[in-house]
């Protein structure tokens, strides 16, 4: 009975076949950060002031600055008051100039903006006041959306396969993230990034096994973060992106139409040739390992394919199999790793307008620093194995949000660096995460595997907005829990299995989690 593994050496472990699908699954990440980070940027703060226009009943001829003068009081810097107004009365104008007004209330019929200032999430939907936390959690609720898609699309590719689930999350990308920009309330609004979040949590998951399954152990990190190179150049791509468009519906156009131009997958992606074999379907597996051999200019020997069975009769794994006895250790930890690479990352990277410093070159200098840390990782990761890397890249993330917390308010400057430096960890860390959690779950369980672990993920992506606020308590306590959850886990990586050089595992076996099988040649 011939083994997967067998079949990828002979049609070439990493030929124009597996480059070609490498590019192919590139270009949705490339267009995910602008999903990921892109509101930032449309809710940029402007100054504003309740309207107070009732005034002008009574007082037509009034300039602009008598009428806030009159209405508006004034805070401890003598500058008006933003999120407060006098209450109106139903004197005359000489009565309001001549004993002033003194009772004050919350704004109650909306707010003024500067006439220049572009449309924005801020200034249509009136996010400002009391309504600033609906920003927060705009962005906890698109991150209920990555859980969910991690939830759900993880354990259905598992079922009906990943090619499938990944042309669904693609047009549900595209269109709802299109219809974002038409949206008339804000309620909308969340709710299509809701859906949004959920497929592009798909895309990501689908992604990773996609690659994982279909490229040989010895370049299977390399074309795994390769992919995710693609997402730093998208991170770059959105602080130019948002620094030309300041108009957030055309913004939003800009940033979700081009994954329309990704429909042509229905008819070059293909399935995965391993999952198809553990699901029992060997004929449509030798389809298409015999294309990938001619695209690659190999031959398969035909007795090679004969050969080709599942291992022993593989059920359908389910969720409760993560936590069995040979797999729930693993499970557990790995699931809080994500966790912790979530926390720190989002919590770096939806900080970017506290730092003190422009939001276009901190998010430019952001994307900038995630391409050698995802590169990096491809070296690293070789030589130095998967545990050691992942636990020490934790641990700096974690020791540099600690650090940030103790920097003088007055120096953005050595903030940022070590932000920067921070999300340079962070970056590594959640790529090493990636390739860790499709190497350690057996095929019939790695999508659910993974799956599992983006939830918990998404679950900190949820927290990460709402932990951001707290700052109006102490400005130290955001930092001080994005860098003390990392340093934490890190120290339980230590307990996790080694998967440099493996092959992958297709079922759950009986006694040793599938990182255990025999290494095969090494990379570099």
């Amino acid at each position: 009975m011939a083994e997967f593994g067998d079949l990828l050496c002979a049609l070439g472990e990493c030929g124009l076949y597996q480059k070609l699908l490498t590019l192919l699954l590139s270009l949705p990440l490339l267009l995910n950060p602008f999903q990921m980070v892109g509101q930032v940027f449309m809710v940029v703060n402007v100054p504003h002031h309740c309207d107070t226009s009732w005034i002008r009943a009574v007082g037509p001829n009034l300039t602009e600055e008598e009428q806030l003068n009159l209405t508006l009081p004034r805070g401890t810097d003598g500058e008006f008051e933003q999120c407060s107004m006098y209450s109106p009365v139903d004197w005359d104008l000489h009565s309001i100039v001549a004993y002033g007004l003194n009772d004050t209330e919350k704004c109650i019929n909306g707010w003024v903006y500067p006439s220049d200032q572009p449309p924005s999430l801020l200034t249509e939907f009136d996010l400002v006041c009391d309504r600033m936390v609906l920003n927060d959690v705009s962005q906890s609720i698109y991150m209920a959306g990555l859980l969910i898609g991690a939830m759900g699309f993880g354990m259905l590719s598992d079922r009906i396969g990943r090619r499938p689930v990944f042309l669904v999350c693609v047009f549900l990308q595209s269109v709802f993230g299109l219809g974002t920009a038409f949206v008339p309330h804000f309620y909308v609004y969340m709710a299509f990034r809701c859906v949004v979040g959920a497929a592009v949590s798909g895309i990501m998951i689908t992604v990773v096994s996609l690659i994982t399954e279909w490229v040989g152990v010895t370049y299977r990190t390399k074309a795994l973060l390769m992919t995710h190179t693609a997402f730093a150049i998208g991170q770059v791509m959105v602080a130019g992106l948002s620094y030309g468009i300041r108009n957030w519906r055309l913004l939003e156009i800009a940033g979700s139409a081009p994954m329309f131009a990704l429909f042509f997958y229905i008819w070059v992606l293909p399935e995965s040739a391993r999952w198809l074999v553990t699901k029992g379907r060997i004929e449509e597996a030798k389809k298409v390992l015999q294309k990938a051999a001619a695209i690659n200019k190999r031959s398969l020997p035909p007795e090679l394919l004969e050969q080709l069975k599942p291992e022993k009769e593989v059920k359908s794994g389910s969720f409760l199999d993560l936590f069995r006895k040979n797999l729930r250790k693993v499970t557990l930890i790995m699931s809080c790793v994500w966790f912790a690479d979530s926390i720190v990352y989002y919590g770096l990277s939806l900080s970017v307008t506290d730092f003190g410093m422009d939001i276009y070159l901190t998010q430019l200098a952001f994307g900038a620093v995630e391409l050698p840390a995802r590169i990096s990782c491809i070296f690293l990761l070789e030589w130095f194995g998967r545990k050691k890397v992942q636990g020490i890249l934790l641990l700096l993330s974690g020791l540099l949000c600690l650090i940030i917390t103790g920097i003088p308010e007055d120096q953005p400057m050595a903030t940022t660096a070590l932000a920067i430096i921070g999300k340079f960890t962070s970056t590594a860390a959640f790529s090493t995460s990636y390739v860790y959690a499709a190497e350690v779950f057996p095929t019939i369980l790695r999508q659910t595997g993974v799956g599992l672990c983006s939830t918990m993920a998404r679950v900190a992506g949820i927290l990460a907005p709402l932990i951001i606020p707290l700052d109006r308590y102490h400005r130290a306590i955001p930092m001080a829990i994005f860098g003390s959850i990392p340093v934490v886990v890190a120290l339980f990586c230590i307990l996790l299995p080694e998967t440099r050089g493996t092959d992958l595992a297709d079922d759950t076996g009986n006694d040793q989690p599938p990182a255990q099988e025999q290494k095969t040649e090494e990379f570099l």
